[in-house]
């Protein structure tokens, strides 16, 4: 992750509290998982090189991650593509022969040449052999889009003044036969949770709904270098949470050590 990232980390770990806690403005954009949903195979999207491709092509009956961001994302998303690529290039697995990637732009006014672009920068960090035929750096018009985002769970919404999408962040991963697998959410991926994703897509296999976390790259203001009110209320609420449990857990740990004496 690099440093650059770590002050925009907004985490919220689900636990009925904090999910009462969050403002419902934030809580809105939080992945609404639908493990086994089908996605819309016929929607068609643009690829790097400026093709026309149908979705359901670009899984070729294998198992595929799907990642849905920006490329013009001045946050969180060029880090999930990063902590993906680590956790990759550590699993063991091989594209195209393992696995497909579908990097799926949220903004319909992004073009091939910006999704050419972000491959090229991404591949030129993780030299990834097969990267030319496995990973799919993909545009879309609006109904397009809306039409996979809503088949997943994905919630987000533009803010023209700070000219930002506000969206969870998390992987999706697909069966061959286009259904949702599982997913993990936020960031800091594992190459052996990676790997066990991949292989539960590849059997065709659905997950439980993954533990809810809430990890937005929005409302950090480059021209100022503050975060909105909203942030910092989350942010408080997270910090009471904390506080509340680490007192419980020096309580009880307190109150064991008591009894057994």
């Amino acid at each position: 992750m690099t440093r650059r990232a770590l002050p925009l980390l907004l985490l919220l770990l689900a636990a009925p509290l904090a999910a009462r806690a969050v403002p419902p403005d934030l809580a809105a954009f939080a992945f609404h998982q639908h493990p086994g949903a089908q996605l819309p195979l016929d929607a068609r999207f643009t690829d790097e090189h400026g093709a026309a491709v149908r979705l359901g092509a670009l899984l070729g009956g294998g198992p595929a991650i799907l990642v849905l961001g920006y490329f013009h994302c001045p946050n969180l998303c060029g880090v999930v593509r990063e902590d993906l690529f680590s956790a990759l290039d550590r699993s063991g697995l091989n594209t195209p022969g393992d696995y497909s990637l579908i990097a799926l732009s949220i903004d319909p006014n992004e073009t091939s040449a910006d999704a050419a672009s972000a491959k090229a920068s991404d591949v030129a960090r993780y030299p990834t052999p097969g990267a030319d035929r496995g990973w799919h750096f993909m545009i879309g018009s609006a109904a397009a889009i809306a039409k996979v985002a809503g088949a997943v769970g994905f919630n987000d919404s533009f803010d023209a003044k700070l000219k930002q999408f506000i969206h969870p962040t998390g992987l999706v991963f697909v069966t061959g036969t286009g259904h949702v697998s599982g997913y993990l959410l936020g960031v800091g991926y594992q190459p052996g949770d990676v790997n066990a994703a991949v292989l539960r897509a590849r059997s065709g296999g659905i997950a439980r709904a993954a533990l809810p976390v809430l990890l937005l790259c929005f409302h950090f203001d480059p021209t100022t270098g503050r975060y909105t009110l909203a942030i910092l209320r989350i942010l408080g609420i997270g910090a009471a949470l904390f506080a509340l449990t680490l007192g419980g857990l020096i309580a009880f740990a307190f109150a064991s050590g008591r009894g057994r004496a």
